[in-house]
């Protein structure tokens, strides 16, 4: 788990889905010394990275900004991964009508 001095959650995200470094700079198309460089901070999380690093994770941009994957509920980030791209929105809407009306 990261510390809350930390600037992003990338390190706890890689480590959640059991990839090395290496792994998943293949996976991205980078070297494992540039993810080390983006999990330590010394080189800034740009939305391009953001944008390259979330698919690879199975997660969203903005998750890996602000969310440990230990403090979310783990079986639904399982199924949002399941859930193929093109039928997202669809989930989404699903999801919806659970909300409570205000």
């Amino acid at each position: 788990m990261q510390t809350m001095d930390s600037s992003n959650y990338l390190k706890a995200w890689r480590e959640f889905r059991r990839m090395t470094q290496g792994a998943l700079a293949q996976a991205v198309g980078t070297t494992g010394s540039v993810i080390s460089l983006l999990e330590s901070g010394d080189r800034r999380l740009s939305d391009k990275w953001l944008r390259r690093l979330a698919p690879a994770l199975e997660t969203s941009p903005g998750h890996l900004l602000d969310h440990d994957p230990e403090s979310l509920p783990t079986d639904l980030l399982e199924i949002w991964a399941s859930i193929p791209e093109d039928r997202k929105a669809q989930a989404i809407e699903v999801l919806n009508t659970f909300r409570k009306a205000g």
